[in-house]
């Protein structure tokens, strides 16, 4: 993942089983709203993913629902098995955040200037230093994500982002926002905010995590680094229907580094949501607090993003990475929470939020059957460079007859025309429209989310 948020990261996956597993509870069963396994399975069987594993959370209990294979040869996916969470990692760092406030080892409004090291500053625009609660609510002013990295592999692309680079890009970089004016979605932020949380700890991101969160809610294979039996249980991360790397995360966790299964975000969900009784109770609870309303018609806790829905507020984050599309959400007027992971990078947004707002709409994905014919010379035009923001740029490439693009920091993408100007992605819900000024192509424009976002011709 509604608010702004770019995520053309990367996609698809290959044709598995489509019979769906459920687990009982002991309290009844539940089952799955017909459109909903229907979606499911067309979107396997079309090859879009190769499994989507859910988790139903109310105050009956936890239901479970398992669609597809690991692998197109691989074994059919349950509750055990792992996926990348992605972004929804933020809402860890969120709530090891608030309980280190309620512990008073941190204030909100303490500037991060304080926290870093000597000889470390982030220069800011106006009067206002960014502080702790600017990190976790996205108006801290730091860029989505630092520009400063070129990884020796680009399938994972964050493996060798180092802290030292982080301290770099942060000293160096010139904002073009004062702190607190703007909603701006920044993994660098979240993943600065991770940091300095361990630091404050004297240890790493992980092991404050699972000290602060794991452990004490049994989640035993939400980790960041693979252990044996989640190595054994993993769901691998599709593209184009073939497998691709893990991504590991080290300096930028806090932002994305967390694997996990349904079972256990089941167990974190419902903590979320009071149906279990834990100690992070009241951290969780401020995590869930409203901080600002800048995300055009979503709310902002810490973290969390909050939707107004037809049965109450939904608190969700989702999350992607390489292979991986996730989704986590909750209703507090209904007691119902949603866990979707799948193992390709097309969004699941639109399940988790039909699931917890009946008026909420299931996508009608887009298949690379639906493309037209355009000719080479009109492909070729659109060859370039295109900036949407400062630190955001698309770049579209060609390669034989397929067109592709790139954002910043991502990987590629295709994209497949239904007219000469018009063109769809199947990444994620998106398209792009190209626009002309005297037969010269002058900028794009991304569709996504309700959103539009226009892009200049730079090169």
């Amino acid at each position: 993942m509604k608010r702004y948020k770019i995520t053309l990261i990367i996609f698809l996956a290959a044709i598995v089983s489509c019979q769906s597993q459920q687990s009982k509870t002991k309290a009844d069963k539940k089952t799955l709203p017909v459109e909903v396994i229907e979606t499911i399975e067309k979107r396997i069987s079309e090859g879009i993913t190769p499994s989507i594993a859910i988790a139903v959370i109310d105050s009956s209990g936890v239901h479970y629902f398992n669609f597809g294979k690991t692998t197109i040869d691989g074994t059919a996916v349950d509750e055990f098995t792992i996926y990348e969470i992605g972004s929804i990692s933020k809402v860890f760092t969120a709530i090891l955040l608030a309980q280190q406030v309620l512990d008073g080892d941190i204030k909100l409004n303490d500037s991060i200037n304080g926290l870093l090291p000597d000889g470390i500053k982030v220069p800011v625009l106006g009067d206002n230093e960014i502080t702790i609660g600017n990190l976790t609510d996205h108006t801290s002013g730091l860029p989505r994500m630092p520009d400063n990295f070129a990884p020796a592999n680009p399938h994972n692309p964050y493996a060798d982002y180092t802290v030292e680079q982080m301290y770099e890009f942060i000293s160096n970089y010139q904002p073009v926002r004062e702190v607190g004016a703007a909603y701006e979605y920044s993994n660098l932020a979240q993943g600065l905010l991770g940091h300095l949380l361990a630091i404050n700890k004297h240890t790493t991101f992980e092991d404050l995590m699972v000290q602060t969160i794991a452990a004490p809610l049994e989640m035993n294979d939400t980790r960041i680094e693979f252990t044996k039996r989640m190595k054994e249980h993993m769901a691998l991360g599709h593209s184009e229907g073939k497998v691709v790397e893990n991504w590991d995360i080290p300096t930028l966790a806090g932002a994305g580094a967390i694997r996990s299964s349904t079972s256990d975000m089941a167990k974190f969900i419902s903590g979320n949501l009071g149906h279990v009784n834990t100690p992070l109770r009241e951290a969780m609870e401020l995590s869930h607090k409203v901080r600002h309303n800048k995300a055009g018609a979503m709310s902002v806790a810490m973290a969390w993003h909050i939707k107004k829905g037809a049965n109450g507020d939904v608190i969700w984050h989702n999350g992607g990475t390489g292979g991986y599309r996730t989704f986590s959400g909750f209703v507090k007027e209904t007691g119902m929470g949603i866990v979707l992971l799948s193992n390709s990078s097309r969004s699941v947004d639109d399940i988790g939020f039909n699931l917890l707002d009946f008026e909420s709409e299931l996508a009608e994905p887009k298949f690379k059957s639906g493309a037209v014919e355009v000719s080479e010379s009109t492909l070729n035009s659109y060859i370039g460079v295109y900036e949407l923001q400062p630190e955001f740029k698309i770049t579209i490439t060609k390669e034989g007859t397929q067109l592709f693009g790139q954002a910043t920091g991502q990987g590629k993408f295709e994209i497949y025309p239904e007219s000469d100007t018009e063109f769809f992605l199947t990444v994620v819900e998106a398209k792009i429209s190209f626009q002309l000024k005297e037969e010269n192509v002058e900028s794009l424009t991304l569709f996504q989310g309700g959103q539009e976002l226009v892009g200049k011709k730079i090169e």
